[in-house]
């Protein structure tokens, strides 16, 4: 393997791990008023392009990793527009354990 093509695994991985801190932080506090909608809007909308992208150039591994993000950032995005209710639900749900109040 060359270094240019590690260097493109290195920042597809980089790419895919930054998501999940965020994901994580909203699963376990519940809380998204902090994180902004619009912002998360162009953030899907970028991997959804790059994914077609990818699709239409036949280039996996920009499939892969923009599939993973934008997984990732739906997630986020529709954590945030949930009511707190269905939040609680789905983070229960991916935890196993009930907030308690």
């Amino acid at each position: 393997m060359g270094y240019v093509t590690a260097l493109g695994y290195l920042a597809a991985l980089a790419s895919m791990a930054s998501f999940v801190p965020q994901a994580w932080k909203v699963i376990r506090t519940r809380e998204t008023k902090d994180i902004s909608v619009g912002m998360y809007l162009l953030t899907v909308s970028a991997f959804a392009l790059w994914l077609g992208f990818g699709l239409l150039q036949r280039q996996w591994p920009l499939v892969v990793s923009n599939s993973v993000c934008l997984a990732l950032s739906l997630f986020i995005l529709a954590m945030t527009l949930f009511p707190q209710a269905e939040k609680n639900k789905v983070a229960s749900a991916l935890t196993g354990k009930k907030r308690r109040r």
